[in-house]
């Protein structure tokens, strides 16, 4: 599978992953975590057309900083997640981190 395609399947599942906890608020901490999912979506959600554009070449300098912000931004909702007792949560967002660490690692 192409980076690009890759990229817009992370797209749609932290899109998916929003939607899911979205739902769920249930105190401070998960407030903050989803705000967190948020945020790392719509970073990916910016760069999702763009990317199919990118010349091979660029792919690494271009999205590495995205995914690193993405990936330390999920780490942060996971986080969240497991302090609240939400293991099952923080096990999805810790699959979700782990594709975009396998992506960076192909760039």
């Amino acid at each position: 599978m192409k980076i690009a395609d890759r990229f817009r399947q992370l797209t749609q599942i932290s899109q998916e992953l929003v939607t899911r906890f979205a739902g769920q608020p249930d105190g401070l901490r998960i407030d903050r975590a989803v705000n967190l999912l948020k945020k790392g979506q719509e970073e990916l959600v910016e760069w999702n057309e763009q990317v199919g554009e990118i010349p091979q070449m660029r792919l690494e300098q271009r999205l590495s900083p995205v995914l690193l912000q993405v990936h330390a931004t999920l780490d942060r909702a996971r986080v969240l997640y497991e302090d609240a007792g939400k293991g099952d949560e923080g096990a999805l967002i810790w699959h979700v981190e782990q594709q975009v660490y396998r992506l960076l690692n192909d760039l």
